[in-house]
């Protein structure tokens, strides 16, 4: 399988049921690597079911080349890591995105530009700092907090899955059918997702 990572530029198609996606990703480039279907915008498509990711996140991808006969060349993703973003840049744009409700573009902002690389820290660690912003009062702040909390639950589950072989199409299909007991599920009884989720066998 081929391997890519770069950073969600945008997400051109989300379908909820079955996480099938289609977004551009601006790749990271060693050297000076070729990358096939490599726009003149610097952007690659990658089409495949993945867990809800967002604009500014770092994706790694293990996949295939694809030639569509209208879209021309993608990168169809059979594994997904998803990574937060260590930029700036990329941080406003992952808070703004929508992921983390109770925030939007302007107050994504305002918090990066308060906290610049440590934003992700303050929210972690210190989020009553969250309040140093103009705009976040103590309701807003408690949504935020319990927002990041569920966002992290969703990549813990993923990558748990995911290092225990299960590819991200499964993983998907698993989350959207336990939540937040997903983890509890496949570590103390694997077989009930035979019987709950068409598809798996053992």
């Amino acid at each position: 399988m081929d391997k890519l990572s770069g950073a969600v530029e945008r997400i051109t198609f989300y379908n909820s049921e079955n996480g099938y996606t289609v977004l551009r990703l601006r790749p990271e480039v060693r050297g000076r690597q070729r990358l096939p279907g490599l726009s003149s915008d610097g952007l690659i498509t990658v089409v495949g079911n993945l867990p809800e990711v967002s604009p500014g996140e770092h994706l790694r991808l293990e996949g295939i080349w694809d030639n569509h006969p209208k879209h021309g060349k993608q990168f169809k993703a059979e594994v997904c890591e998803q990574a937060l973003p260590s930029t700036v840049a990329g941080m406003a744009s992952y808070l703004g995105s929508g992921m983390v409700k109770g925030i939007g573009p302007k107050l994504a902002e305002r918090i990066v530009e308060a906290f610049k690389e440590t934003t992700f820290d303050v929210i972690e660690k210190q989020p009553q700092r969250l309040q140093e912003v103009s705009g976040i009062g103590l309701d807003r702040m408690g949504k935020i907090i319990a927002a990041w909390k569920e966002q992290k639950q969703v990549k813990e589950i993923m990558l748990f899955l995911h290092a225990h072989g299960v590819s991200t199409n499964l993983a998907v299909k698993i989350y959207k059918t336990y939540g937040d007991t997903s983890l509890q599920v496949v570590q103390d009884n694997p077989y009930q997702l035979e019987r709950d989720i068409y598809g798996i066998g053992f």
